[in-house]
């Protein structure tokens, strides 16, 4: 919860106020910077930008930005609707009052504003460290996560379920014969969290029943709806044009391939990337070079505003490296 729900939701409950519902708006505000994908936090990185819907509030967009911009003095762009989380036993709260968490996933840059004092942009693969493979599988899945895995479904209480178990676990984080498929975050987090692997899971349950804590925990359901919003954004770029959001006005093709990567947590194959990009049209060249690149001066592109209007259902496919 955050520090608005604190005072505006979990405040002494008069008797009518009981078994009530209040709704929390909170964003998913999502920048690349440097090649690396981060979230916009507040509380120290444990809670994303959230807010009580209130009845001052034109809609449920213009409450969240008023929240967002109020927390980071960040203005919000493109945005839209990610899910609406409503389990009860996932809160961590035993007040008597019931919140509807109606979550939101924006795109921006992050140098368009600095963040207010109690807000800081984080790498989100802090959250899921297991996700990202741009530099092959990280070890904390053959060494810790699968093991662990393997151990809980094979304490099952039935060899149905137990093979039920694996088989979830096998397809959700690619192995035996299953690949790895970048989009199953939500899945992966949700299984750790199932098999008590992640500290939300424990909480209300004491720490000693903790076997094991994978990455950086937040409050309440928040990494649950950081994974939906990752999963999301990472099936949309394959179909729709949203990573130019993330863009400068103008950039490198390598540029926009890292940041690509960096969502996808995934290599894409460099020529191939490149020749997609140049078949649907999605840049033009500005006519300008930068020598920033360490090397050879490179052409310097920007979005072809166009294609929104030519084709709906643009997007890089990306063409994954296998190497």
């Amino acid at each position: 919860m955050t520090e608005h729900e604190t005072k505006a939701v979990r405040r002494p409950m008069e008797a009518g106020q009981r078994n009530s519902i209040a709704a929390e708006l909170i964003a998913v505000l999502v920048a690349v910077t440097a090649g690396q994908p981060r979230v916009m936090t507040i509380r120290q990185g444990k809670a994303l930008p959230s807010g009580p819907f209130e009845l001052g509030h034109r809609s449920l967009q213009s409450g969240l930005r008023d929240w967002v911009e109020q927390q980071t003095r960040h203005p919000l762009g493109y945005i839209e609707q990610l899910y609406t989380f409503a389990d009860r036993d996932r809160a961590g709260d035993a007040s008597e009052q019931r919140v509807i968490s109606i979550s939101y996933l924006a795109l921006t840059r992050e140098e368009q504003a600095e963040p207010a004092d109690k807000a800081a942009w984080r790498y989100w693969y802090d959250y899921f460290p297991w996700e990202d493979h741009r530099t092959g599988v990280p070890s904390v899945l053959p060494d810790t996560i699968v093991p662990r895995l393997k151990a809980w479904a094979d304490a099952a209480d039935s060899r149905a379920l137990r093979h039920h178990l694996w088989q979830r676990a096998a397809i959700a984080f690619g192995l035996e014969d299953y690949a790895w498929n970048e989009d199953l975050v939500l899945q992966r987090y949700e299984l750790l969290y199932e098999a008590s692997f992640v500290e939300e899971a424990h909480r209300g349950r004491g720490a000693d029943n903790a076997l094991s804590v994978f990455g950086r925990a937040m409050q309440a359901d928040h990494r649950r709806i950081l994974a939906t919003g990752i999963a999301r954004l990472r099936a949309k770029i394959k179909y729709r044009p949203v990573v130019f959001e993330l863009m400068p006005p103008t950039f490198t093709l390598l540029q926009l391939q890292r940041t690509v990567e960096a969502l996808a947590g995934r290599l894409v194959h460099k020529q191939n990337f490149r020749r997609l990009v140049e078949q649907q049209e999605l840049v033009e060249e500005t006519g300008a070079l930068t020598a920033d690149t360490g090397g050879r001066p490179a052409k310097l592109f920007r979005f072809r505003h166009g294609v929104l209007a030519e084709r709906a259902t643009s997007g890089t496919k990306l063409p994954l490296s296998r190497a």
